[in-house]
């Protein structure tokens, strides 16, 4: 699918949130894809080292996790946009060329926030 679009190569693949880590860093890519399961170091960590290390690389989630609080979570720590895999043949094309815009993307799938009851 990243194949169509136009100017976008890839460069590199890691199996675990460390090695995304170290290959950003030495690669310095544009943009990185990444799921908040991967072993090792966890997504949403990974990304967070990842934004001190290589600041220009665009973060991406692409996940099967849906819950508001988690992408809340991965947004605040370096991310642009966050797909769910469930969505990921209508969704990730458009996400890529959103966030490499600089404009956030979020799933339209996500759950919502969780919020508290109040009582008056």
């Amino acid at each position: 699918m990243l194949e169509r679009i136009p100017g976008l190569q890839i460069i590199g693949e890691a199996s675990d949130g460390l090695e995304a880590v170290q290959k950003a860093e030495a690669l310095k890519p544009d943009l990185i894809l990444l799921d908040v399961g991967i072993p090792t170091l966890n997504g949403i960590e990974a990304s967070h080292r990842i934004s001190k290390l290589a600041p220009s690389a665009t973060v991406l989630f692409l996940s099967q996790e849906n819950d508001a609080d988690v992408v809340a979570t991965a947004l605040s720590n370096g991310a642009r946009g966050y797909v769910l895999k469930l969505d990921v043949n209508q969704e990730l094309l458009p996400a890529v060329e959103s966030v490499l815009r600089g404009q956030r993307f979020i799933s339209k799938g996500v759950s919502p926030p969780h919020t508290t009851p109040t009582v008056d």
